[in-house]
């Protein structure tokens, strides 16, 4: 099992986790679409080659985001990552994934 962490704009933030549900993630025993979420800011300054979602290349750019955490089973955090990076806005998405043992 892993945990699946991603940071995302509000515009974005219930197709997202749809995206992950559907393939599967989120799903703990007998439930599904679990997630946990909180609101915060983020940063970031697109350089040169960059084709940002929001702001200018060169100029520091800083958004109300989301960071979702939700869990995914071993043989679906591959899918899970695909459709993360599918339907999210951002060329670069920002994620963390780990590994959880059972104890």
């Amino acid at each position: 099992m892993y945990k699946f962490c991603y940071f995302v704009p509000e515009s974005h933030l219930e197709q997202t986790k749809q995206a992950l549900f559907d393939v599967g993630a989120g799903k703990i025993g007998e439930y599904d679409s679990c997630a946990w979420q909180c609101e915060g800011q983020g940063q970031f300054r697109p350089l040169a080659g960059s084709d940002p979602f929001l702001g200018q290349q060169g100029q520091l750019e800083t958004v109300r985001e989301y960071k979702v955490e939700l869990v995914c089973d071993d043989s679906l955090i591959r899918d899970a990552l695909a459709a993360l990076k599918q339907a999210h806005p951002y060329e670069e998405p920002a994620y963390e994934i780990f590994r959880l043992v059972d104890l």
